[in-house]
């Protein structure tokens, strides 16, 4: 992948964090944008998502004491000039406000009102302006009274950047309320936020809007951290060509176990969707008619032992290897995952292949040499890497440091984490992916696209992206063995995009 080509598209997705955001406004204002201009552009961005969305109805805005507020304001303002009734309420008085929000505030010219619960009463709609993304403490007194009775209404709340006590950086909540938003109106860039949970089932709907901040800045800022999709990888997918053959396309090999079958065989089948040429199941010689029933198009090798597993390991051409998914934790287990680590293959470990090192983490991360890729969900992390403090972004960015894999830790926002740093969170997972075999798949998935020589960090971003399109497409009642028949279809619209902007 150019290097340009991967910037530009880490720089379409990025996700900012609290000091990321003032640092882009502050380089904004240092290229000669006016602050003012900034909370002007805001404002009217609230308004016009408002505008868009509902009839003219009652509207109360709730405006905080800092920059927040200040974007209440001229939401209020350009509401009433489009005819719609307003009542603004301030937290604290006018002459407390500093900067561009008291210039904005005295723009104003309605009546502004002390903060108070019985501003809610008639109201259509409701604007959070309180607090931003930088709040770090618990909401309290009017504050948080005013917040208790908007959630209990029934008139829908637009958030101003983020809702009113939720942090910004960890899509955490800073206290026991936070506003409960139906859509939050955000600026530049998407907040960390607003893709974690419980951040963003708290947001609503999430638009983000252009209010003047240059592009530039984001070379300033340097983000490392972004919103998984396309943009990010589709550079680095593996496009055949007219020459290419089944070899060219890589060589899978997932480890399948005795009793829990299904697994190997969802994996399998997965990595041939995902593009690989070949896929080998290693498996135990009882349990192989198994696996060669799961399709016709899987080679099926049995193998018992360490030296079995090794002999077949030997071709070079077998270059990646998925282990875990059904395989059963104990000694072997170990014993083959470290064998196929000293080869230096491209290496997928998830569920038992994870469990199997809890009591010896350090042992599986000094074995690895080549790409490898680790896939907890929250229980299988905790075994591996303990009690790590912090939120899901940061925990994720630990282990991936500690362990040199690109760590997948699995959920509704999956993050996907580089040793060097990198992050992507996940947001296109449906609720009905949470699906026995979902994560099985998910493995295979990956496998296949390491087989076809895409790094591992852009392959795991491809895969589950992938994943929760698959799962999307499908809709609810689908099982995990829908997902790899599901796969061409997204394949195809990817394939075409992919045409499109090449």
């Amino acid at each position: 992948m150019s290097p340009a080509r991967r910037e530009s598209g880490w720089a379409s997705r990025a996700l900012l964090g609290v000091a990321e955001l003032y640092a882009a406004e502050q380089a904004a204002i240092e290229s000669g944008i006016a602050g003012i201009t900034l909370m002007e552009n805001a404002g009217r961005a609230v308004a016009r998502a408002l505008l868009d969305r509902w009839p003219a109805c009652g509207v109360t805005v709730l405006c905080g004491p800092g920059n927040n507020g200040g974007d209440g304001f001229v939401a209020a303002r350009h509401l009433r000039d489009a005819g719609w009734p307003v009542t603004l309420g301030l937290l604290g008085s006018e002459d407390t406000l500093r900067g561009d929000a008291a210039a904005h505030a005295a723009h104003w010219d309605g009546p502004t009102q002390t903060l108070d619960a019985n501003l809610l009463e008639g109201a259509g709609l409701v604007i959070d302006a309180l607090f931003g993304a930088g709040l770090d403490r618990p909401l309290k007194g009017k504050a948080a009274e005013i917040v208790a009775a908007a959630n209990a209404g029934d008139a829908p709340i637009v958030a101003v950047d983020v809702p009113s006590g939720l942090s910004g950086d960890s899509g955490l909540t800073v206290g026991p309320l936070v506003v409960e938003a139906a859509l939050s109106v955000t600026f530049f860039r998407k907040k960390l936020g607003h893709l974690l949970y419980p951040g963003r089932g708290l947001c609503g709907e999430v638009v983000l809007a252009d209010i003047g901040i240059p592009e530039a800045v984001l070379s300033k800022i340097q983000p490392r951290c972004a919103e998984n999709g396309p943009a990010l990888w589709q550079a680095a997918w593996p496009v055949r060509g007219p020459e290419d053959h089944k070899y060219s396309a890589g060589h899978l090999v997932v480890l399948g176990g005795a009793e829990m079958t299904g697994a190997g065989r969802l994996a399998a089948v997965a990595g041939l969707r995902a593009g690989a040429g070949l896929v080998t199941v290693a498996a135990p010689r009882h349990a192989a008619l198994v696996y060669e029933l799961a399709s016709p198009s899987l080679i099926v090798h049995p193998v018992e032992t360490t030296a079995e597993f090794r002999d077949l390991l030997d071709d070079p051409r077998k270059n990646a290897v998925v282990m875990g998914p059904g395989a059963g934790p104990g000694k072997a287990l170990r014993t083959h995952v470290l064998e196929a680590a000293g080869l230096g293959r491209a290496l997928v470990l998830d569920a038992d292949a994870l469990t199997a090192f809890k009591e010896s983490p350090e042992a599986l991360f000094n074995a690895l040499s080549g790409p490898a890729v680790l896939t907890p969900h929250e229980g299988e992390f905790t075994r591996l890497f303990g009690e790590i403090d912090g939120n899901k972004l940061d925990r994720a960015r630990q282990a991936a440091a500690r362990s040199g894999a690109v760590v997948v830790l699995k959920g509704a926002d999956s993050v996907i984490a580089c040793p060097d740093g990198r992050a992507v969170i996940n947001g296109n997972a449906p609720a009905w992916l949470a699906t026995a075999g979902s994560g099985d798949v998910l493995a295979g998935m990956i496998g296949g696209l390491l087989a076809q020589g895409m790094p591992a960090f852009d392959a795991v971003c491809a895969a589950v992206w992938l994943h929760g399109a698959s799962a999307g497409a499908l809709g609810p009642g689908m099982i995990s063995e829908d997902l790899p028949a599901a796969l061409p279809g997204v394949l195809a619209a990817l394939r075409k995009n992919l045409l499109n902007t090449s």
